[in-house]
């Protein structure tokens, strides 16, 4: 099973996002979690696609887009317009997450399906075909630096059991409070795919930070 690790852009420098993303691929990551909030779905603003664009040029990584935003079909061809690689709508926001998966596949973009704590994975039943990736968020959206909700982790195994019953190809993603404390539990429950913020971006200590998720990971994988 391969495991890969997301930092989220969120919790990096602002003032120096050019060094933090180089520090992010010397550890040789390929993904960049890039977390995408409205103010209206989520209380609280962050990155548009004008930012991916100028970030775009600055990396060779693979820019996860993670939309927290209200009917998100509207920004999708701006996302993939600015270098996106994977986007990611949330289904409480969607009003037709049907024709929102296909919107994204129609740009030739990876796809994939965020659920809220409270959101059942039943909501996903007849798209799981159509997905590249589900996010199961471990906290509720809008801020880094939150606590992981344990009881996800069950969620998680839900989801690994509906995903090997039906032969799906998706990633399970999990983005939340993941530490040193909660990464184990969330790969024991199923999860391929680790959103890692504050966890990971801490002034001169993110390299190490990242090497030490990259080493439990590998260690899994082995």
């Amino acid at each position: 099973m391969d495991i890969i690790i997301s930092p989220s852009l969120l919790a990096a420098d602002m003032g120096n996002l050019e060094q933090e993303l180089k520090t992010v691929e010397l550890c040789g990551i390929d993904s960049l979690h890039i977390d995408v909030m409205d103010g209206t779905f989520v209380p609280n603003i962050a990155f548009g696609p004008d930012q991916v664009s100028m970030l775009r040029p600055l990396s060779n990584m693979q820019f996860d887009v993670h939309m927290m935003v209200q009917n998100p079909d509207r920004f999708i061809s701006s996302f993939v317009d600015a270098g996106a690689d994977c986007i990611t709508v949330h289904a409480e926001a969607c009003t037709h997450l049907h024709r929102s998966i296909q919107v994204i596949k129609s740009f030739g973009m990876k796809a994939g399906v965020a659920l809220n704590p409270a959101t059942p994975i039943g909501v996903l039943s007849h798209v799981y075909e159509m997905l590249d990736l589900v996010l199961i968020m471990t906290v509720n959206p809008g801020y880094g630096g939150q606590k992981n909700i344990a009881a996800m982790n069950q969620k998680i195994k839900e989801l690994a059991d509906m995903k090997r019953a039906g032969d799906y190809s998706f990633a399970i993603q999990v983005d939340g409070g993941i530490n040193l404390s909660t990464i184990h539990d969330v790969i024991d429950a199923g999860a391929t795919n680790i959103v890692i913020g504050s966890a990971a971006f801490q002034k001169n200590k993110t390299k190490q930070n990242l090497e030490t998720f990259l080493k439990i990971v590998n260690e899994v994988t082995l």
